[in-house]
C-alpha cells in the first residue's frame, strides 16, 4: 500500500470533503465523524480504490454513507436546543444569521433530500452524477430536488410579511 499516495490524495481534498459533510450534517462534530469514518474506509481499501476511475466520487459517497448510517442510530434522534447569546449588533451578525437560518431550514429536510440539495447546489453535481452518488435514478434526484426546494421555499416565507400584505 502506498501511504504517501493516500496521504497526498486525502490532504488535497480534506477541506472540501469536510465542508460538504458539514452542509450535510449542519454540525462540525458530526461532519468530522463522518469524514473520519470515510477516510478510514478509503484507507483500508486504498489499493482497490486507487485504481478506480473517479476516486473523488468514491470518497464523497463514503462520507454520505457514513453520515446516513450515523443518522440511523437511535441516539442521534435526540435533539438539544441551545440558546444563542445576545446579539451584538444587527449589522455585524446579519450574514451569520442568514447562514444559520439556511442551515436551520436545511436541517428540517429529510436526510436524502438534504443530500440531494447539497450535492446539486453546493457540490455542483449534475442530476446524473448525484444519482450515481446516491445510487438512485435521475428521476428520483429530480423529484427529491423539487420536493426539497418546495419545502425550503415554503419554510423560508416570513408569515409576518404575508400577513402585512393582506
Amino acid at each position: 500500500m502506498d501511504d504517501a499516495e493516500f496521504r497526498e490524495f486525502i490532504g488535497t481534498r480534506l477541506d472540501q470533503v469536510r465542508r460538504t459533510a458539514y452542509l450535510m450534517c449542519g454540525d462540525w462534530h458530526a461532519a468530522d465523524d463522518a469524514v473520519s469514518t470515510a477516510v478510514l474506509h478509503v484507507y483500508q481499501n486504498w489499493r482497490r480504490i486507487s485504481r478506480m476511475q473517479n476516486v473523488d466520487a468514491y470518497l464523497r459517497r463514503s462520507v454520505i454513507n457514513a453520515w446516513l448510517d450515523e443518522r440511523r442510530r437511535p441516539w442521534r434522534r435526540e435533539r438539544t436546543v441551545a440558546e444563542l447569546p445576545p446579539r451584538a449588533g444587527a449589522d455585524a451578525v446579519a450574514p451569520v444569521d442568514d447562514r444559520l437560518a439556511v442551515l436551520k431550514h436545511l436541517d428540517q429536510l429529510p436526510a436524502r433530500r438534504r443530500a440531494v440539495i447539497v450535492l446539486r447546489f453546493y457540490c455542483d453535481l449534475s442530476v446524473d452524477e448525484t444519482a450515481q452518488v446516491l445510487e438512485c435514478t435521475p428521476g428520483t434526484v429530480k423529484s427529491q430536488t423539487a420536493r426539497a426546494l418546495d419545502t425550503l421555499r415554503a419554510s423560508m416565507v416570513d408569515v409576518t410579511d404575508l400577513a402585512s400584505k393582506e
